[in-house]
């Protein structure tokens, strides 16, 4: 896997956004998926968000479609998740892979520091 560095996290209220950020190291950055996954207190980490190699291509699990958007920009090795609309449940720690093959948390054997995302007010 390739080594990633999660940021943008923070303590926001009900409703709010933000943008959290996945810098990627390595030449091959624009080869491959890159995917969002996140893990609230007592529970499992759970997929969140994936997009392909090109950013033409993406994914999203039910709970987030319409609020969250995964986006990339290859000439800065750094893939963004736009987090709209934020609802306590949304509270977790936030996490990239890279790169994405599938939606099982099981599949990677590595994960970065991660961003943690609290919603509360």
């Amino acid at each position: 896997q390739v080594r990633v560095v999660e940021s943008g996290g923070g303590l926001v209220q009900p409703g709010a956004s933000l943008r959290l950020s996945c810098a990627a190291s390595g030449r091959t950055f624009g080869t491959y998926a890159v995917g969002w996954f996140r893990q609230a207190p007592g529970k499992e980490r759970e997929f969140v968000a994936a997009i392909n190699w090109s950013g033409a291509g993406t994914s999203y699990t039910d709970s987030v479609k319409g609020r969250f958007t995964i986006s990339r920009d290859n000439t800065k090795n750094t893939v963004y998740l736009q987090v709209n609309s934020l609802k306590p449940e949304d509270t977790a720690v936030y996490y990239c892979v890279a790169p994405y093959v599938g939606n099982n948390s099981r599949s990677y054997e590595s994960w970065g520091q991660g961003t943690q995302v609290t919603v509360s007010s």
